[in-house]
């Protein structure tokens, strides 16, 4: 297909029928815009309860043999009430006939949770005029309840391009005995990725209710800036490291097929967003892309002389790591020295038994467990072809007081990693933000 846009909106881009009216006036102002994937009714004001959560909770109580009858009515009156306000002649009281009988049924969890998207997404193809495409006939798991790409493809692609405008409900798909199945929390995204690629769109639209993705936290910096233009690969890196606009997972359907994705903003259309991309000549302005990081980390200390000498060290570090169900963040060393950081809840109440399969395997010199460490990703292409970034990353940290603990560059270039104490986080992101953005702005 050619000039195709796939566009997403999420939970609070379709929260009332105030924001249906603002998601049809952008549909409506780019022709290209003929694919629509919606998520389920979100939050329409902070206290406000999401609608797939009230469908967890409702089916819950149903499941469990209590009266869910107030609960189904609350739901119901979310959707009705959207109806009506967009006073549309229609109703769903046949879905809510089935899907009431379903819940009574034990229809599952994965069913109830889609049925938020399935009943917001009728609404909207009734208020556009499009077509209504149902995702458990055309996007698939295995047996193993593994996204099925090649199945979707040979259904979901010939139908959409026998089809001018279709609206499509996000987050599910079927299983091989025609059960629902649901991508994780916040799959709206997978599917539109999917949609997108199916379509063999020119650009995924992701509309939610930031003006794209941002250089680093904003509850920790104020009104950061956004970026403009990021990778595939500078977006992994930073929602690896807890950023969070994109569902991981929604990355890589349009990746394979080198779709651009466009974050963008329901309540500020003219905003140009974020463009996600595979490769791009534009470096950021401030050397540096984004800024992420994490908290609840845990640094188990090797130390060994001439451990560089010996053969399998770090493989038999790593099989005491596995015999106890743990994975590892990142792995620093240097001749004498290792570093394993791991999440610390995941290494809580197995301190003794990792310490003592490490020892049985690797007899160190000396070896601790450090706490309270936190982990910050400072990522961007720019830096390969900037001199001094690493020391003017450390100049600040060093201006702000803040020790660093650990220290991590990938071959690429692309990112360098630092460990400090959990304390000195907000402090450490804040003078890197500083460093790189605020000074850059005010020259």
């Amino acid at each position: 297909m050619k000039n195709v846009k796939v566009v997403k909106f999420g939970g609070s881009s379709l929260a009332d029928a105030n924001q249906f009216k603002k998601v049809a006036d952008i549909i409506k102002a780019d022709p290209a815009r003929r694919f629509v994937v919606a998520s389920a009714p979100g939050k329409r004001y902070v206290e406000d309860v999401k609608v797939t959560d009230m469908l967890y909770a409702c089916y819950k109580a149903a499941a469990s043999g209590q009266d869910f009858e107030s609960l189904f009515a609350d739901i119901k009156k979310r959707f009705e009430d959207i109806i009506k306000d967009l006073n549309l002649d229609f109703s769903l009281d046949e879905d809510f006939d089935i899907i009431r009988s379903s819940f009574k049924h034990m229809a599952g969890r994965d069913y109830a949770a889609s049925r938020g998207e399935f009943l917001n997404s009728k609404i909207l193809a009734k208020y556009l005029g499009y077509e209504f495409i149902d995702p458990a006939g055309d996007i698939f798991f295995d047996e193993e309840g593994k996204f099925d790409w090649e199945h979707t493809k040979e259904v979901l692609g010939p139908k959409l391009a026998s089809i001018e405008n279709a609206v499509i409900p996000g987050f599910y798909g079927s299983m091989p005995n025609d059960t629902i199945k649901t991508f994780s929390r916040g799959g709206s995204d997978v599917t539109g990725s999917i949609v997108a690629r199916a379509a063999g769109a020119d650009v995924y639209e992701n509309w939610t209710d930031v003006s794209g993705c941002l250089v680093c936290d904003p509850r920790i910096v104020n009104n950061p800036e956004t970026i403009s233009v990021i990778t595939y690969r500078e977006l992994r890196e930073l929602a690896y490291m807890g950023a969070t606009v994109l569902h991981e997972d929604a990355i890589f359907p349009v990746r394979a097929a080198g779709i651009p994705i466009n974050i963008r903003n329901t309540n500020e259309p003219d905003n140009p967003g974020t463009m996600i991309v595979s490769e791009s000549a534009e470096v950021s302005p401030f050397t540096i892309t984004g800024i992420a990081g994490k908290k609840g980390l845990s640094a188990i200390n090797i130390e060994k002389d001439k451990m560089n000498s010996t053969i399998g060290f770090g493989r038999n570090v790593l099989r005491a790591l596995e015999k106890n169900d743990i994975s590892f963040e990142h792995m620093p060393s240097g001749v004498d020295t290792m570093s394993v950081v791991i999440a610390s809840e995941a290494l809580r109440g197995k301190e003794r038994y990792v310490l003592d399969e490490i020892n049985f395997r690797v007899h160190p010199d000396h070896m601790d467990i450090e706490n309270n460490l936190a982990l910050i990703a400072v990522v961007g292409r720019g830096m390969k072809s900037v001199r001094g970034t690493a020391c003017a990353l450390f100049e600040a940290l060093a201006k702000a007081r803040v020790n660093v603990k650990m220290i991590d560059q990938g071959s690429s270039e692309l990112n360098i990693i630092i460990g400090v104490e959990e304390e000195d986080f907000e402090v450490a992101i804040q003078a890197i933000y500083d460093r790189f953005v605020t000074s850059k702005k005010n020259k």
